[in-house]
């Protein structure tokens, strides 16, 4: 019998089977709420816990640049994109497709300034620059109107600040003053070749690879030739014009990859308009910028070379005609200031043990200073440009 007190109100006392049933739905719904309870409690632990996620969103990351080549040996391009096209003695081409365009959704992340110069493949000629000779390979402006003063030129910034463009001149002459220079200077600085150099080919893939934008040091006729003599092939007044043009053939395919001429002597040469002018006519039709030495005052190339259509510049101070560390520190300090009050100077010198350390401390002295150190075809006058 159940007591007074557990009776419901209102209510008679109900038949024991039906109260039985009432006391067995009554537990079934605490069972259930609390099951209820716990099935929430539990999951707001997990969802507390930050567990990682499984699969993840991809997201795009972009990978660093390649590093710079540090070794100054040839780099060979993969072979699934290069192709050999020379059996001779001359410099070898390897035509390097570009690469596959990234997928929908990739993210590249790259150097605006680097897009023309990939240090891993500037010493491999353009095949649509070059062309075959009985000298070797000859520059040429591609059948698209690309020229190798472009092409073949350094990136820089394009800022229009204090700009100096230090042109290195005579290397390939001492093998070991070459390999130095090659090492020291910065990859800022213009590197020159001398066309009676030896290995001129090798030297100048290790240059490009450094970064170096590259000239060919053409011998033209200094007074008092041939008493004072540049060396073989030399350009002369006195020689027609066909032999001028095979001798300067024969300068310009000692290497590749170069994007333009610089005097090697020639005062005589380049004070005479009809012998310079053949000469710029024959640097116009190939794409090649002139680069004056600035030692003669009755150079008549800056003239022809417009007349022309060649990028020319005149240097403004030769660094190193005294050389010792102190003076060529000067001569780049004045050049500095030549920058500063002009927008940009231009310095020549020659692969000397004293000039290469004195450039090399000055040129990362003055970047300090806000100087932007620029390839010589950075500052010339370029008469399909302006």
């Amino acid at each position: 019998m159940l007591k007074e007190i557990e009776r419901p109100l209102g209510q008679g006392l109900p038949p024991l089977g039906k109260q039985q049933r009432r006391f067995a739905i009554r537990r079934s719904a605490v069972i259930s709420g609390l099951a209820v309870f716990g099935i929430l409690a539990i999951s707001t632990m997990i969802a507390l816990r930050q567990e990682p996620i499984d699969n993840p969103m991809p997201v795009a990351v972009a990978e660093p640049p390649p590093a710079p080549v540090e070794s100054a040996q040839p780099v060979e391009a993969p072979a699934s994109k290069t192709a050999a096209t020379s059996n001779t003695d001359s410099p070898s081409i390897i035509h390097v497709q570009a690469d596959e365009p990234a997928g929908q959704g990739a993210v590249t992340v790259s150097d605006p300034a680097a897009a023309n110069f990939d240090p891993r493949t500037a010493h491999l000629p353009d095949r649509g620059l070059v062309e075959d000779s009985p000298d070797g390979l000859l520059p040429i402006r591609g059948a698209d109107g690309r020229r190798p003063a472009d092409v073949y030129a350094r990136p820089w910034s394009g800022a229009r600040g204090a700009r100096v463009a230090i042109v290195i001149g005579g290397l390939a002459v001492s093998q070991t003053g070459t390999q130095a220079a090659i090492a020291k200077l910065p990859p800022e600085v213009t590197l020159a070749f001398a066309s009676q150099g030896n290995s001129i080919q090798r030297w100048m893939q290790n240059a490009r690879q450094e970064g170096h934008e590259v000239l060919m040091q053409v011998p033209l006729e200094p007074f008092d030739y041939p008493t004072v003599n540049p060396g073989r092939a030399t350009l002369t007044v006195e020689a027609s014009p066909q032999e001028n043009i095979d001798n300067l053939h024969w300068a310009l395919a000692r290497t590749t990859n170069y994007t333009g001429v610089m005097n090697y002597m020639g005062g005589r040469f380049v004070a005479d308009a009809g012998a310079t002018g053949a000469m710029m006519a024959e640097l116009g039709k190939r794409g090649l910028l002139y680069l004056d030495d600035g030692t003669s005052a009755r150079s008549t190339a800056p003239d022809q070379a417009a007349k022309n259509g060649v990028p020319a510049a005149t240097s403004d101070a030769m660094i190193d005609d005294v050389r010792e560390r102190g003076a060529i520190l000067k001569k780049l300090d004045q050049l500095e200031a030549t920058a500063r009050a002009k927008g940009f100077a231009i310095g020549t010198g020659s692969a000397f043990d004293q000039t290469v350390d004195a450039v090399t401390s000055w040129v990362n002295e003055a970047k300090k200073r806000g100087i932007e150190i620029v390839p010589i075809s950075a500052v010339t006058t370029d008469p399909e440009k302006s």
